[in-house]
């Protein structure tokens, strides 16, 4: 097993799929970072958002930029993150270049 995966979520329709895939990585021992972009923002609003934030070893960050896109309010920081984890595309870049493993959803 992959020591870090990285997960690049766009669509709205996967929250179970990255609950599920992040779940399992960290059971194995795995870091993970995850990053909404575009329509995907979206699931910020979900139940289990928060709880998905919450998890040890799990880093979570979203596009500030999709976020307002899809009309929230970027000053409405979604529970689970903080100010620093409404991101931009570096997010993108940063799972690219220091996760093993590279997850599109």
């Amino acid at each position: 097993m992959a020591k870090s995966i990285g997960i690049f979520v766009t669509s709205p329709q996967n929250m179970r799929h990255v609950e599920g895939i992040t779940k399992a990585a960290v059971a194995k021992g795995a870091k993970v970072k995850v990053f909404f972009t575009w329509m995907s923002t979206h699931l910020t609003k979900c139940p289990n958002f928060k709880a998905l934030c919450d998890m040890e070893n799990v880093d979570v960050s979203i596009c500030a930029d999709s976020y307002k896109k899809c009309g929230y309010d970027v000053a409405d920081i979604p529970p689970g993150l903080v100010q620093e984890k409404m991101a931009t595309q570096a997010q993108h870049g940063a799972i690219i270049e220091d996760y093993e493993c590279y997850l599109t959803l």
